[in-house]
């Protein structure tokens, strides 16, 4: 019987116990069965946590474009392997089959090498989403570039931090970009950039919008004429199992941004493996996921882990609100999408907007619906539950980080009972533990702490380019022996885990540990709120107290704001109690939000501390002018 597909909830656990009891002999299995090897491992692992380094199926030689495209090719050539749907949706969609796609990535292959990319040079890829986006990252990887992917929304001083801390040789970027009605100059923010890197040899620049540009001689070349003579077969670079595959930045809540580096083969089995299972992929499904390649959720379940299982993905290049707010559901009809990955942000803004978006289309093509990016609240996971999946799809509330490649805990559609607000059960070799503030570890039901993971699994992060240091302290000092995630989850009454949080995200009041998260799921349960963050701020008698930041519906703007305020404190003292109502109320227009929708809780911390002096990089906020604003209406 096949390692590989989860069937039932029995199943499940006979995996999962296989897993932690015989991990050697389950990931042997998993690897060997479903993928193509120019050679075997000679030893699934080999770990050591205190000094922070992992190795998986060592000495293996592999290649992973080989396995998203040519070994698809004579059973699924003519099947569609990426849907591109663009940001007007006048414009036509397109249909790359797999076929299509071995051409144009070999193309691309030939001109990076023709451009003296070699094995180990770094790529910086700063495209929107489009085709070329995914080509130009398939490409970096079949001749064993090191592709990093950086937001296409960042600033030119973004760009060049992380251009020059991978000392990337070039960059691949396009004239502009669409987003919704506006169209952004790309390429005038790469020209900036890379006035600070001299690292950077050529730029590749595709056209997208037609916009006049500033070429610049000897560095800056139009790509389509390079694709039009180069020749559509490439013979893929033979990679070993730990040859790094990408850099991809986090937005790290504090500091400089780290460049987590992925590795090829554990990284492969993992995502094509979480793939599978979570989305419960069949032959013939149409799968999409909302997320920008910029960003892990790209990378791992828009790119790799589908191409790897042979599906059929969608790149959306638009937003959920352009041309109106029915643009998802739209799409979803259109191309019958059966799997749809969104984030708890994009929900929440649909859910705000009047239902009848949403109701125009019958969404029947959909089988399973899924959320990523930070726990999702109980408001949003209802809507999204009854109005997008029509209470018959699964919800997988899906919890992963940057650093762990892929997806880590899950419901499995089918097999798992879903939970509102509960990313429920560890897949197969994962093994999360609670730790208390002595490092212990803590055992049975109904318990909250650290969330940790103790034993290593193949996607993880290796090291941060550069600074492996960094990398032992940030995840492997605080629980010697394990991974830390940095977040707070709660464990219930059968073992499911709800994360609770950024672990810095729980302020102790008065003696208590409070989450944000179940007090900002309070507060969105009034009518009148659209969305809330919680910060701590010191207070001379309870050490920390709560300030809230709120933004209103449209329905609530025109209510009184000091009864509005008596109203949310008497619901969080309803639903959590009286110690955590909040001592300071801000009705704000909008949050700091970094582009992959998370809330930057450390500026918000700053201004309610009443500390305006540093707030960091804030030019790669996807509204750097709403700090100014929530500063002047401080109380």
């Amino acid at each position: 019987m096949s390692y590989y597909k989860i069937h039932d909830l029995e199943n499940y656990f006979k995996m999962y116990k296989k897993s932690v009891r015989e991990p050697r002999k389950f990931w042997d299995r998993i690897a060997d069965e479903n993928f193509t090897w120019y050679q075997k491992w000679d030893k699934v692992f080999e770990v050591d946590m205190q000094e922070a380094n992992f190795k998986w199926f060592l000495n293996a030689k592999v290649n992973i474009t080989k396995n998203c495209i040519d070994r698809h090719l004579a059973k699924r050539g003519d099947k569609t392997a990426i849907i591109f749907e663009p940001n007007d949706p006048s414009e036509a969609a397109q249909h790359i089959s797999y076929n299509e796609l071995y051409i144009r990535v070999s193309k691309m292959a030939n001109v990076l090498r023709d451009q003296g990319i070699k094995k180990g040079d770094r790529v910086c890829i700063y495209l929107p989403m489009i085709p070329e986006l995914a080509v130009a990252v398939l490409a970096c990887a079949r001749i064993g570039a090191i592709h990093s992917v950086v937001f296409a929304g960042f600033s030119s001083s973004a760009v060049a931090s992380r251009i020059n801390d991978s000392e990337c040789k070039m960059v691949i970027t396009s004239d502009g970009s669409y987003r919704g009605n506006k169209s952004i100059d790309l390429k005038g923010i790469v020209d900036e950039a890379l006035e600070k890197c001299p690292c950077v040899e050529t730029v590749l620049v595709v056209n997208r919008t037609n916009t006049e540009v500033t070429m610049k001689e000897g560095r800056d070349l139009w790509l389509q004429p390079l694709m039009d003579a180069a020749i559509g077969n490439n013979v893929a670079e033979i990679m070993d199992a730990e040859d790094p595959l990408f850099i991809l930045y986090t937005s790290g809540s504090t500091g400089k941004p780290k460049g987590m580096v992925h590795s090829t083969a554990g990284y492969m089995v993992y995502t094509a493996y979480t793939f599978k299972n979570v989305f419960n992929y069949e032959e013939n499904d149409v799968y999409w996921c909302t997320a920008d390649i910029g960003w892990i959720t790209g990378h791992s379940y828009i790119l790799y882990g589908p191409l790897l299982n042979g599906a059929t993905t969608v790149i959306f290049e638009g937003v959920p609100s352009y041309p109106d707010f029915s643009r998802f559901w739209e799409v979803i009809e259109k191309h019958k999408v059966t799997q749809f990955y969104t984030a708890p942000t994009a929900i929440r803004a649909l859910a705000k907007e009047s239902l009848d978006y949403v109701q125009r289309f019958p969404l029947s093509s959909l089988k399973v619906i899924g959320s990523v990016g930070e726990p999702i609240n109980e408001e949003a996971w209802h809507w999204y539950n009854d109005h997008v999946g029509g209470k018959r799809c699964p919800l997988v509330d899906t919890w992963w980080q940057t650093e762990t490649g892929g997806i880590m805990i899950s419901p499995i559609p089918f097999v798992t009972p879903t939970k509102p607000t509960y990313a429920s059960l560890p897949l197969p070799g994962i093994q999360p533990v609670l730790m208390d503030e002595l490092r212990n570890e803590i055992e049975g039901n109904q318990v909250t702490g650290a969330l940790c993971i103790k034993f290593p699994w193949p996607s993880m992060a290796r090291t941060i380019w550069g600074d492996h240091q960094r990398y032992k302290e940030t995840y492997f000092t605080a629980f010697p022996g394990k991974y830390f995630t940095g977040d707070g989850a709660l464990r219930d009454e059968v073992g499911y885990y709800r994360i609770t949080g950024r672990v810095d995200d729980v302020i102790i009041v008065s003696g208590h540990n409070l989450g944000t998260a179940p007090i900002e799921d309070a507060i969105n349960e009034h009518p009148a709120v659209a969305e809330s963050a919680i910060v701590g701020f010191p207070h001379d008698i309870k050490g920390n107290a709560l300030y809230g930041f709120i933004i209103l519906k449209e329905t609530g703007e025109g209510r009184d704001r000091n009864n509005l305020a008596i109203e949310i404190n008497q619901l969080i003292s309803d639903q959590i109690g009286p110690i955590a109502k909040l001592d300071k109320i801000q009705f704000v227009s909008g949050l700091p939000k970094t582009r992959s929708g998370k809330i930057m809780r450390r500026i918000l911390r700053k201004i309610a501390e009443g500390d305006f002096s540093n707030f960091g990089d804030i030019s790669t906020l996807l509204n750097p002018e709403i700090v100014e604003e929530i500063k002047n209406g401080k109380l």
